[in-house]
């Protein structure tokens, strides 16, 4: 069974940098995160990882890892939320021991969700791949965006909906901030690779696949030990993000994934917009979708509200879930049990 973690207001939020911590010049980002937070009934305890930042992480492996159980296991500590992603968190996991850490919902994305999918695949814990912490300092929020305290503040046994976006953000316009941080200019259109309206329903896992494909091998990243222990034996909806990967790396990362099972009771696959996917000798992200449809026999839909080109819905790994898309949009109904 899934342990979800339970969320009361008013919350403490614990900040803690398992992979890149914010520098002095951007330390503004963190202060105005906390703000707006405190006007919404909640408290953050900040550790020292959050403010440093040398040579692509926020401290060594070990000091990172310490300050992590220290926050999480503080009882004052309600959630986690990193500052933002970063590159070099996979460092950390020999570090932890996950068996001293308690189902307390961590939410975030791109190097983050190695850390949450490494935790539900082991643990069994609920976490959450959505919004980061500087993102949400904001006057304002979108409503896609916003969305991440209702889904979080969800009960175990009870169900939260949520809709595709209207619009996104196809480039940041540092100039001319707006008051709820993204620049949202670009209309939403979730695709289906068949064309046609898709339904898909399963038991949500995924993340950025930068970096959660190289959990594939380790003992943080065993999908069929998941399914056996913990998921009841129900399809595995993934649904994935891509930073930084041309088509074909993307497409090798992918087969991997494959040729290491976690495909197995697969019943479909969401992608997320992305402004990475660049072809090589025509090999478009399209191709990939295609080729992975056909090599699986489950639908895939792209270009959903998840990772790098905001805003994102919030997908909680280890729930069960039904996705509807029709006409360009999408609705998600995650299913705490």
């Amino acid at each position: 069974m899934i342990q979800y973690p339970t969320l009361h207001k008013p919350a403490t939020i614990g900040v803690t940098a398992l992979s890149s911590g914010v520098p002095e010049a951007l330390h503004p980002l963190l202060k105005g995160a906390e703000k707006q937070l405190q006007k919404n009934e909640y408290q953050l305890i900040l550790g020292e990882t959050a403010w440093t930042q040398h040579k692509a992480k926020s401290a060594p492996a070990d000091v990172r890892a310490k300050e992590f159980h220290s926050i999480i296991q503080n009882e004052k500590v309600d959630l986690i939320i990193p500052p933002w992603g970063g590159e070099l968190l996979v460092e950390t996991l020999e570090h932890l021991d996950f068996d001293l850490i308690p189902p307390k919902w961590i939410i975030g994305y791109s190097d983050t969700s190695v850390l949450l999918l490494a935790i539900t695949l082991t643990k069994g814990i609920a976490t959450a791949h959505g919004t980061n912490l500087v993102d949400l300092r904001g006057e304002s929020m979108d409503a896609t965006t916003a969305m991440w305290e209702e889904v979080l503040l969800t009960k175990a046994g009870e169900s939260v909906t949520q809709h595709s976006s209207p619009l996104y953000q196809k480039e940041w316009d540092f100039e001319n901030p707006t008051p709820h941080i993204f620049d949202l200019t670009e209309k939403t259109d979730w695709k289906t690779v068949s064309g046609n309206p898709e339904t898909l329903k399963g038991r949500l896992l995924g993340g950025c696949v930068d970096v959660i494909r190289h959990l594939v091998g380790t003992p943080f990243g065993d999908v069929a030990a998941f399914r056996k222990t913990f998921n009841q034996n129900e399809p595995i909806l993934w649904f994935f993000e891509n930073c930084e990967l041309s088509t074909t790396n993307l497409k090798r990362s992918l087969v991997q994934m494959k040729l290491a099972g976690w495909f197995e009771h697969c019943s479909g696959i969401l992608f997320g917009r992305s402004d990475a996917n660049h072809e090589i000798d025509g090999y478009t992200v399209e191709d990939v979708y295609q080729d992975l449809a056909e090599e699986l026999q489950v639908p895939i839909v792209y270009d959903v509200d998840c990772g790098h080109v905001p805003p994102q819905i919030t997908f909680i790994n280890g729930a069960y879930a039904v996705v509807e898309v029709q006409n360009g949009k999408g609705k998600v109904v995650q299913y705490f049990r």
